[in-house]
């Protein structure tokens, strides 16, 4: 039903959200709004917020928010027209009439429904009998438990051409119907419609409101079904066609079950398919969605965006950590930046190389994954990253070209007041990393390195405190490090306790456990009680000062960052320790104390390749 928005506007300023609440759940003022006890979640103290003025209720407990129609849909289970049409008859109001075309095409809606849902039943039924125990042993074998088939409602559709269009037949849909709602192709060589999905573990794809409306398959492994003839090759996963029902751009799988999860408090993650999904759900991530065989797509950002109920919206979108992982996270972020609004953003994960949300949470647990997110980026320092990671900036030009291409990048945004405080963020980067330049281009002084001028390996640092922050992280990002530079590791001095006990942590983890990997690492230092301490030194002010710290960053540049992270680190505590020394000898010019000021600004002039006159 097709209700005008003027009607809508109409009702809602007829009524005022309070009294329409206030006969369900107990009110009592708060100011200018009105406060009680939440229907949705169980609570003793009142979180639950009406304001009139606004038309919103909002739960800060829950997160449960929306106008008057969205509570008598979610508190009574109504449909939207239901829920209309209720409030109408409160308002005097008449619902306006659809014309007869609407009318039958939502007839015709309720038709394909009624289909795809039988269609659905009855292939959790053929996973779950004696003949195809074998999908049913493999799908279950993976991890999938009895409770995620359920709540997925994880099908199979057997070889046989003709199945579901003999069982739909005896329901008594037509084949016209099942080729439309996409259960059937049109009749082939033999005149017969036959099957769109056969021999694949399915998963049924439900709408905003839990109907089902397409379906996703993932083909049985070669060793699991017949051999195929001539040189056809199935794809591994199939989506059904767009429909009547079913715009794959226009919709997000496993949406219903999140935006549940989002309102307990979840956030938004986004992944590739169904199967990395179910493996969220698995973990405990139940906030997790996956677009339909596409890249993220215009119309599903702001899908995303409406499933958070808080003010601030940020979903978490994870890639894989390869090149075409980040090439596909700069074509997400690049639909992202024209939408982009007040207090509405994303942030950017990066899976280990070669895995998956599936494959890491069974291999490793729920923890690796979260180690994922708690290493997403903002958008904004995406950017930086996508457009400075490898490349080195020594001359004027290629930071002028830096410059301007983040400032294009930028533009896009139309918003005026995120797009200043995006080019704000970028200049503040371009200033610290490049504060390491002379004037001019000019050339560092002699002994330093040409390659800690390269933002990418050392920017100028200012504390030692954050150096010694970088040089954790490059040893927890990269544990080969450590075994590569075992005495530099074993001997440095980390003025933070705490931090100084992380280190050491870090270094017996690596000598009780050789190869392993970064994500094994951080989840054994979680466990050991660092967690706290890793969020400060895997931080994304850390990466900002220190690119090469990051987990994806080339091994080669890793250590050459390492390197002169080190040295800056040794000049500025003998530097500290000259000081101090000069202190001395001012407070007591005794030829003892004169001597060892002059052997270390002997040596710090040796260590800089510099020779006295």
């Amino acid at each position: 039903m097709t209700i005008p928005p003027r009607f809508l506007d109409e009702l809602r300023s007829r009524l005022s959200v309070s009294d329409i609440v206030g006969r369900k759940v107990r009110l009592t003022r708060a100011g200018r709004e009105f406060k009680g006890c939440c229907p949705f979640h169980k609570e003793k103290t009142p979180s639950f917020y009406i304001n009139d003025d606004k038309q919103f209720y909002h739960c800060f407990g829950c997160g449960a928010h929306g106008s008057i129609i969205d509570f008598l849909m979610a508190h009574d289970n109504l449909s939207f027209p239901e829920a209309v049409e209720s409030l109408a008859n409160e308002a005097g109001m008449q619902v306006p009439q659809a014309s007869r075309e609407e009318v039958q095409k939502a007839n015709k809606a309720k038709s394909l429904h009624a289909l795809l849902e039988d269609a659905t039943r009855w292939m959790e039924e053929q996973l779950r009998s004696p003949e195809h125990a074998a999908a049913y042993k493999y799908i279950t074998e993976r991890g999938v438990s009895e409770e995620l088939l359920n709540a997925y409602r994880i099908g199979f559709a057997p070889a046989d051409r003709q199945a579901v269009r003999t069982h739909l037949k005896s329901k008594g849909y037509e084949d016209k119907d099942m080729i439309e709602a996409g259960v059937l192709r049109p009749p082939g060589k033999d005149g017969q419609p036959y099957a769109f999905f056969r021999d694949r573990i399915m998963f049924p794809v439900p709408d905003r409101r839990g109907r089902i409306v397409a379906f996703g398959g993932r083909i049985l492994p070669d060793h699991l079904r017949p051999p195929e003839t001539g040189d056809y090759t199935p794809a591994k996963y199939m989506n059904s066609s767009d429909t009547p029902l079913f715009h794959k751009g226009r919709m997000l799988y496993g949406e219903p079950h999140a935006r549940q999860a989002v309102i307990d408090g979840q956030p938004v993650i986004v992944v590739e398919g169904y199967v990395d999904v179910i493996a969220c759900a698995k973990g405990g991530f139940k906030g997790a969605v996956a677009p339909l065989g596409t890249s993220l797509t215009d119309d599903q950002i702001p899908i995303l965006w409406r499933m958070i109920p808080q003010d601030e919206k940020v979903p978490v979108l994870c890639f894989d950590g390869d090149a075409a992982g980040r090439r596909a996270a700069a074509r997400a972020v690049e639909r992202i930046l024209p939408l982009l609004k007040p207090n509405h953003s994303a942030k950017i994960a990066f899976l280990p190389d070669g895995q998956d949300p599936d494959s890491l949470i069974n291999a490793q647990g729920a923890g690796a994954f979260q180690s994922v997110l708690d290493s997403a980026m903002p958008l904004s320092e995406f950017l930086w990253y996508n457009h400075t990671a490898g490349r080195t900036f020594e001359t004027p030009e290629s930071r002028a070209g830096l410059s301007k291409t983040l400032e294009s990048d930028i533009e896009k945004i139309p918003d005026r007041d995120v797009q200043y405080y995006y080019q704000n963020a970028v200049r503040e980067k371009m200033r610290q990393a490049f504060s390491s330049f002379r004037k001019g281009g000019q050339r560092t002084t002699r002994g330093q390195n040409k390659q800690e001028s390269s933002p990418m390996r050392r920017p100028a640092f200012s504390k030692d405190r954050l150096i010694e922050n970088v040089l954790l992280s490059c040893m927890i990002n990269h544990p080969f490090l450590v075994d590569e530079n075992e005495e530099a590791a074993g001997t440095l001095v980390i003025s933070d306790k705490r931090l100084d006990a992380l280190r050491q942590h870090v270094l017996s983890t690596i000598g009780d456990n050789p190869g392993i990997d970064s994500d094994g690492l951080r989840n054994h230092l979680i466990n050991s009680g660092f967690e706290d301490d890793l969020k400060g030194v895997l931080s994304e002010a850390v990466y900002t000062h220190a690119a090469f710290s990051h987990p994806n960053t080339d091994p080669q540049k890793v250590m050459e960052g390492w390197n002169s992270t080190l040295s800056a680190l040794h000049k500025i505590r003998e530097a500290l320790d000259l000081k101090l020394m000069g202190k001395d000898f001012a407070d007591n010019m005794t030829a003892d104390n004169e001597n060892r000021m002059l052997a270390m600004k002997n040596l710090g002039n040796s260590s800089d390749g510099g020779h006295n006159s």
